[in-house]
């Protein structure tokens, strides 16, 4: 049965008891109980709180006798539990004794009103607990919780700088400076400690608590100090110490630490920040030495102490894991750029009636390529094309693709052709792939990859078109207006798609612009019609048109990198090209002698190179009449190279043989080989041409009829 409801005994009612239990409280609790009069003045304390606060505290008014952070704000929360007789509950405050040397310390304060038993207003109960220890563990939980949270989410050695400092500040320090080997920020290895004094280090990241006191170190008589400036640690003070020994240490500091006239950036830096407590923790990896973390405290905030360190020491692992990927990243960054840019032509080659100009914008990513492929026949073939990924791999597949279809190309063959071609090559080096070892990290990396391939024909003002995954070219007209393009899409390289690539032919106008631009740059319609408003400034040169778009971009748009290739189309001077419509007997190739024999006298060609012109159209107008199908056509251009063309409506190709010595012919396309830089066949819808293409010695003086 309960005994809830049981009379209290007289003797409990017994004032004396109430008496007893004040004075076991106010003697034996190891809370700090505080009585404040109406007028909030300390009349009583208990006395385990601290031997000696009664004689410092009593009679005076309590935001008079503790020294707080916000004075004024627990006056106006005294007066307002005074006032209401509404209690307080656990309410952080941060303070110290006024006569007490020291940090403000933090405490957790109840407070009620006190009534006697008519209701008068005697005072407040002030119940002080003090939670410096549980409040500096829960700030090192804090700084561990951001430090995991923002370090190492990045690849780059400066953000990853940046982002300890934030996680330290505010908090557990009221400044922090990350100061990186400089050789490490480039990607080089990091020396085996002990560090050479010589070697340089750069501020790589740097905050602070105060604007003002970061203003002050800012504005000094040099720039010293600021992020991005490299010095040389001086000898004897304790960052030189810590990566020679790599061990983090505590440094009180004050106006007569003498290592500071030793060290006298540093020594401004403490001035303006009023800096007291220094702890310097070496960035290492087994064993050797990546950088230097320094963390200052302030006045009102506590010294560093042994725990901090504990902190500081894991917090430095951490970062010193997440510089060394990032270094690793840059260094393998920096090699697959160097391969990408080795690999990719050193400018954009004109053609004979095309200019081009075009723009690498550096990244992530480091399979973005284009080309400009001379072709026969005053033709030119304008490649952009983008492998997904980063790294020297990514960087060698660009490569490979860029040569086979350098190849292709040079075998006349149609774009869609080209493109398929292509495809071929590419799923070969994705079976490459698949076939290397389970362990291998290549064997779970996916290839992907696309292209754009066109060839402008200057003769017929047109661009045959194939683009495998990649965006459509734009075309800008030369009144600036943007006609729309409507070029099939086929699947992209790599791809499980094996659908057929298909070609547009787009008819251009004379000083007409093409655009190829890899997908970081034609993403979107916005994108596009950015890029169109760019191109449509007919005034202006290629160079400035491309540098044009990328002003446009967004700040950081394209962090993998981007591609743009433009072209001006042209025609062939009429001046430089001759043709010829030729009968199909016998007397055509003596007719086809006279008349190149004609033509490049009126061009001033030297004497040798007509005579080997002469021989090399007499064996291909031989060679079509013979085994070709009329009609024969013949057709000279003129530019770096003297190309010479015959073409007749036969899909035969000729080989080149070797004659036996008492064979009467056989010989032709052998002796053209040998006289000609270059030759071959090119099919097209109305049947071949055999051309060839001589180089064309400078004249010796300014009085031929043309520049070349």
């Amino acid at each position: 049965m309960s005994d809830a409801g049981a009379p209290v005994p007289a003797s409990m009612k017994d004032d004396g008891l109430d008496a007893a239990l004040l004075d076991r409280l106010f003697t034996q609790s190891v809370v700090g109980l505080h009585v404040l009069d109406p007028q909030l003045r300390v009349v009583r304390i208990s006395s385990l709180a601290n031997a000696d606060l009664a004689e410092q505290v009593i009679g005076r008014h309590f935001t008079d006798a503790y020294h707080l952070d916000r004075p004024d704000a627990a006056g106006k929360l005294l007066q307002r539990v005074l006032d209401t007789g509404e209690p307080v509950h656990d309410r952080l405050i941060h303070g110290r004794i006024k006569s007490a040397p020291g940090p403000n310390l933090s405490y957790l304060v109840t407070v009620f009103r006190l009534n006697d038993k008519q209701g008068r207003i005697l005072g407040l109960l002030a119940a002080v607990v003090d939670v410096t220890e549980r409040e500096k563990a829960r700030t090192r939980a804090m700084y561990r919780a951001r430090l995991l949270k923002g370090v190492g989410r990045s690849l780059d050695v400066a953000t990853t700088c940046q982002a300890l400092v934030e996680a330290a500040v505010p908090g557990f320090a009221d400044f922090a400076a990350v100061e990186v080997l400089d050789d490490v920020l480039r990607g080089a290895d990091p020396p085996m400690g002990p560090l050479r004094p010589d070697v340089p280090l750069r501020r790589a990241a740097l905050r602070g608590v105060s604007r003002a006191a970061l203003r002050g170190i800012e504005g000094g008589g040099d720039r010293t100090g600021l992020v991005g400036d490299t010095r040389r640690l001086p000898a004897h003070t304790p960052f030189a110490l810590a990566v020679s020994d790599l061990q983090p240490r505590i440094v009180a500091l004050d106006a007569d630490t003498p290592w500071l006239t030793a060290d006298p950036q540093t020594a401004r830096v403490i001035r303006a920040l009023e800096a007291h407590s220094l702890l310097v923790v070496p960035l290492k990896l087994h064993g050797a030495v990546l950088g230097l973390v320094s963390l200052y405290r302030c006045p009102g905030s506590d010294p560093y102490d042994e725990n901090d360190i504990t902190l500081a020491q894991s917090a430095a692992v951490h970062v010193a894991l997440s510089i060394d990927n990032a270094r690793r990243y840059e260094r393998d960054h920096v090699i697959a750029s160097t391969v990408q840019r080795r690999l990719l032509p050193p400018g954009s080659g004109a053609g004979v009636a095309v200019d081009t100009a075009h723009v690498l914008l550096p990244g992530r990513n480091s399979g973005c390529w284009f080309d400009t492929i001379r072709l026969s026949g005053a033709r030119t073939a304008l490649v952009v094309g983008d492998v997904a990924g980063h790294g020297l791999q990514t960087a060698i597949i660009m490569g490979q693709l860029r040569t086979v279809i350098q190849s292709l190309a040079g075998l006349d063959l149609e774009p869609d052709e080209v493109l398929a071609r292509l495809n071929d090559a590419a799923d070969r080096l994705a079976d490459e792939r698949a076939a290397l070892p389970p362990g291998d990290s290549l064997h779970r990396e996916s290839l992907k990859a696309s292209c754009i391939y066109g060839v402008y024909d200057p003769f017929t003002r047109t661009c045959t078109v194939a683009r495998a995954g990649h965006p459509a070219p734009i075309v800008i007209a030369p009144d600036g207006s943007a006609p729309a393009v409507d070029v099939p899409e086929g699947p992209s390289l790599f791809a499980a798609d094996s659908a057929p690539f298909a070609t547009a032919t787009l008819e251009l106008r004379e000083g007409s612009i093409l655009a190829f631009a890899t997908g970081a740059l034609l993403s979107d319609d916005a994108s596009a019609t950015r890029i169109r408003s760019a191109l449509a400034r007919p005034d202006r040169t290629l160079q400035e048109l491309c540098d044009g778009v990328v002003y446009t971009l967004p700040g950081d748009s394209v962090p993998d990198g981007a591609a743009i290739l433009l072209a001006r189309t042209g025609a062939v001077p009429p001046d430089h090209v001759a043709t010829w419509e030729l009968a199909h007997d016998r007397t055509t190739p003596a007719i086809a002698r006279t008349l190149v024999r004609d033509r490049l006298v009126g061009w001033e060609i030297d004497d040798k190179t007509v005579e080997a012109t002469e021989l090399i159209v007499s064996e291909l107008v031989t060679n079509a009449v013979r085994y070709g199908t009329p009609p024969l056509q013949l057709r000279l251009i003129l530019d770096r190279f003297l190309t010479c063309e015959v073409h007749d409506s036969s899909p035969v190709a000729p080989h080149l043989r070797h004659a036996r010595t008492v064979d009467e012919g056989g010989r032709g396309l052998f002796i053209v080989s040998q006289l000609a830089t270059h030759w071959g066949t090119r099919y097209g819808r109305h049947g071949k041409a055999l051309w060839t293409e001589q180089e064309v010695p400078a004249p010796s003086d300014e009085a031929g009829p043309t520049a070349r």
